[in-house]
């Protein structure tokens, strides 16, 4: 590891001066396309180190420890152990200015990785009491390399920086460990967003849904609202061959499975918003002839709109309770807090839009449609304005339709879609520190 960060003050050291000589001409676009190209192998290392060894949700120690030593050697003030393991660098530009903050994600997924890559993944830990693979199966590896490329382009940028950048490196996005707080939340209550406070946040996230080199954007509602929903069946035990003889609560899950598929599919309005609910584990009982006396599910809840959030978490109360009593059973249900509407902030999206139009090419931005998928960077745009946007991560030779989906045992990414990511969010901060200077 102590090599890689060798090449990397060597890269930083090495381009720095120029970086300087650039941005005193005033071109600070050019700026970053140097830094951005002098770095490129070196994010390309990082991320395949960090692939190689992914670290799961509120466990992610060597990863932490990688970026803190590589924010160190820049010079920047570095702040670890933020809910448990995030890392916050802060970088104060020469000239006084607003506050803008960037922010990667870092955590792995309990997926066994088949992609055959060469730095493919072959760790296992322990994930809910079961021994799982470990793989950065969503791209959070790749998140945090570009952000540490973009905290070395934009620490040579100092002396001409109108305000401070504060690089946020988050432990648990994917949501941590039953029983344990975490990710962007718990970021928030530790006081992420203050000290400096932070006047705007920018976050990024890779798929296949688009080619390598493009990138696109919602304004307001961009990413659903998520929350995870279980549902423990009481029953009564006994044998297999004389059910009758108690309650059955594995019939009676099922029931609710069945029942609650009902909610989406007869009762709301998914002209108003999309909603979905989704139960994707079932466990119950020990042996083939015992009738068990639980039987535990679980699933998640998607939507958009807060009224229809409330009435699906009540109808799913209702539907599990009076399900399970018409068999002879009871039924508790639990839903998370969960994380709001990945919401961008309209004003700073259209002020924005023309930054990633300069990097990626007008040709190359588009409009999103709204996802499903959820996101905890919602919880920062709850306290400040934000913009997330996705970016290409396909190969070139991949039809559309072929594309691999984040979560995918299969998933990867095309490393040509970095550079241009680092070039993004060094931009993003520039125009915005530029654009509200005093």
């Amino acid at each position: 590891m102590h090599g890689i960060w060798r090449i990397a003050l060597a890269s930083v050291w090495g381009f720095g001066l120029a970086l300087v000589a650039s941005a005193a001409s005033g071109d600070l676009t050019k700026a970053i396309d140097q830094g951005a190209d002098a770095v490129a192998e070196q994010v390309v290392a990082w991320r395949r180190h960090i692939h190689e060894h992914p670290e799961l949700s509120n466990r992610e120690h060597k990863t932490a420890a990688m970026v803190a030593e590589h924010l160190e050697s820049l010079g920047l003030e570095v702040e670890t152990g933020i809910a448990h393991t995030g890392v916050v660098g802060l970088l104060r530009g020469a000239k006084d200015g607003p506050v803008v903050a960037l922010r990667a994600d870092m955590d792995a997924l309990p997926v066994v990785e088949q992609t055959g890559l060469p730095y493919a993944s072959k760790v296992t830990s322990t994930y809910n009491g079961q021994k799982v693979g470990v793989m950065h199966a969503c791209g959070h590896d790749t998140h945090v390399a570009i952000l540490m490329g973009a905290a070395t382009v934009l620490t040579g940028l100092r002396e001409q920086l109108p305000g401070t950048v504060k690089f946020i490196f988050q432990p648990a996005e994917e949501g941590p460990p039953k029983g344990e707080n975490g990710g962007a939340r718990m970021m928030v209550q530790e006081g992420v967003l203050e000290d400096p406070d932070v006047d705007a946040i920018f976050g990024l996230h890779i798929s296949q849904g688009g080619a390598a080199g493009t990138a696109n954007y919602r304004p307001k509602g961009a990413m659903a609202s998520a929350q995870r929903l279980e549902i423990t069946v009481k029953g009564s035990q006994t044998h297999g061959a004389r059910p009758w003889a108690g309650v059955d609560p594995i019939m009676t899950g099922a029931a609710i499975v069945n029942a609650l598929q009902t909610i989406v599919s007869r009762q709301v309005d998914i002209t108003k918003a999309p909603a979905v609910v989704t139960l994707a584990t079932f466990h119950g009982g020990v042996r083939n002839n015992i009738i068990p006396d639980t039987a535990h599910l679980t699933g998640t809840i998607r939507t958009y709109d807060a009224d229809m959030r409330s009435d699906i978490h009540q109808k799913i109360r209702d539907i599990a309770a009076n399900t399970a009593a018409s068999m002879g059973a009871e039924a508790e249900v639990f839903i998370d807090e969960g994380v709001p509407v990945t919401y961008n902030d309209p004003d700073l999206a259209e002020a924005m839009a023309p930054t990633l139009e300069r990097v990626y090419g007008e040709e190359n931005v588009s409009i999103a449609d709204r996802i499903t998928g959820a996101e905890d960077f919602s919880v920062y745009q709850e306290q400040v304005p934000g913009l997330f946007f996705f970016i290409g991560g396909r190969p070139a030779d991949i039809p559309a339709e072929e594309a691999i989906p984040n979560h995918s045992p299969y998933f990867y990414v095309d490393e040509a879609a970095f550079q241009p990511a680092v070039r993004a969010m060094a931009n993003l901060a520039v125009d915005y520190l530029a654009r509200n200077a005093q």
